[in-house]
């Protein structure tokens, strides 16, 4: 860490505050039950508060053409009844012990987050434990929640732009990969899940070791192995799933899709990149080189587009991945300016720091942002519970988290200026246009 980013930091009060400074990898305690369910646990008495994350190895990643968007429906089915606890007693019963829940879905994974007074712990676990072992498929309520996917779909693609272009990039960009269509699924495949299809995936995918615990906040080990064995041990294990085997083949030639929106009032521009998964050693370097393409108003997009009225607004986003995935920018025009304009302005931008490189004045900026996010993360229990799980799984070890300020101090201007060069060039590159009307051919 730079001695500037530490006297910030102390002045700021971060690397004082407790809950920060006593945090190490070593306070991490883990165990494995008998059923293959791994549970982490990190005490931390700064509030009498305690939150639990179910992180479920099953996202979009998981599904076959058939059965897309399966993953997302259980994210609304686990809230819909069990044995113990029938409909809509989970919010409920929740809410009474003074917590509160939420839920989503990714291409990777789906995450269950309870948050809760350290005194209603128990009645976590027996919520928890009862969806994961009993949850109730019946067909009445699948049919409620069908179709509330169906429109949360229908809906989303109407309001937003991002998601309306994304799936016909994603679609183009991957012609082997499961990453090739979106978390929310094919409105025929939503239309058409059977009974027999949603209860062997939850059998399969919501099997404990398919699963990781991570639980931090006012509690002891030795009262989460005790409520861990009474409530989660029963449940059996099942047949690990099958790995997901296929490998996007090299994009050798850029590729293209237009998608027609009349509402769309000045034109949208997405870029998407092949880059390597999570785990992969340039993570960091890409990670920086996104910022510095579009975080703030001193970034590259924002001077060179944004500033200049070339676009009302310039983004970049790299999702986190188990495999291989995109490097997404996207640009919105401003008034009058065409598609192509903006194409041309994004990858001018992009081409520059391929060919030019970065100063390290502007390195150290962005590593600055990425630092302080980080300890302000750091900072609460659900940051640290979110942080260690995500670690966890997409790193292949929580422990290097405890790396990550290094990882991201040792990135140089020669990394940034590589992989900008490996990875962000025109043979690797799909784009994707939305618009009211197509541009006509020249």
């Amino acid at each position: 860490m730079t001695r500037k980013l530490i006297a910030l930091l102390m002045t700021l009060g971060v690397l004082n505050t407790p809950s920060v400074s006593a945090t190490q990898a070593e306070d991490i305690n883990s165990f494995t039950l008998d059923n293959g369910m791994k549970i982490m646990v990190l005490e931390d008495s700064s509030i009498p508060n305690a939150n639990m994350y179910i992180f479920w190895k099953v996202g979009s990643r998981n599904e076959v053409p058939g059965i897309t968007g399966i993953s997302h429906f259980f994210e609304h089915m686990m809230f819909n009844g069990s044995k113990k606890f029938g409909p809509k007693m989970f919010d409920r019963t929740m809410e009474a012990a003074g917590g509160a829940n939420n839920a989503y879905t990714s291409e990777d994974l789906t995450v269950y987050t309870d948050w809760f007074p350290a005194s209603g712990i128990e009645t976590i676990f027996d919520l928890e434990s009862d969806r994961i072992a009993n949850l109730d498929i019946n067909p009445e309520m699948v049919e409620s929640e069908r179709g509330v996917v169906q429109s949360e779909r229908t809906t989303g693609l109407e309001n937003s732009n991002w998601r309306t272009i994304q799936e016909a990039l994603k679609s183009v960009a991957f012609s082997a990969h499961p990453y090739s269509w979106s978390v929310i699924g094919y409105e025929s495949d939503i239309a058409a899940w059977t009974l027999e299809d949603l209860q062997q995936y939850h059998k399969t995918y919501y099997a404990p070791n398919n699963a990781l615990v991570v639980i931090a906040g006012d509690v002891k080990l030795a009262q989460v192995k005790a409520l861990a064995e009474q409530y989660f041990a029963p449940i059996p294990a099942q047949a690990p799933p099958k790995a997901v085997r296929t490998v996007e083949p090299e994009q050798k030639g850029e590729r293209r899709v237009f998608v027609k929106k009349e509402s769309v009032s000045t034109p949208n521009v997405m870029l998407a990149y092949h880059v390597p998964a999570t785990s992969h050693a340039d993570y960091y370097a890409l990670d920086l080189l996104a910022s510095m393409l579009s975080e703030g108003n001193s970034s590259r997009f924002y001077q060179a587009l944004v500033d200049k009225q070339v676009a009302v607004a310039a983004d970049t986003y790299m999702p986190m991945s188990f495999d291989p995935n995109l490097f997404y920018v996207l640009g919105v025009a401003n008034q009058g300016v065409s598609a192509d304009t903006l194409e041309k302005a994004l990858i001018e931008q992009i081409n520059l720091i391929a060919s030019q490189g970065v100063t390290q004045q502007e390195l150290e900026k962005v590593k600055n942002i990425k630092l302080m996010d980080f300890y302000r993360t750091m900072e609460t229990i659900n940051g640290k519970a979110n942080t260690l799980g995500t670690y966890e799984l997409y790193f292949g070890d929580y422990t290097k988290l405890f790396n990550a300020p290094e990882a991201y101090n040792k990135v140089t201007p020669a990394d940034i200026q590589r992989v900008a060069q490996t990875y962000l060039i025109k043979a690797n590159r799909t784009v994707g246009v939305l618009a009211a009307t197509e541009e006509s051919d020249k």
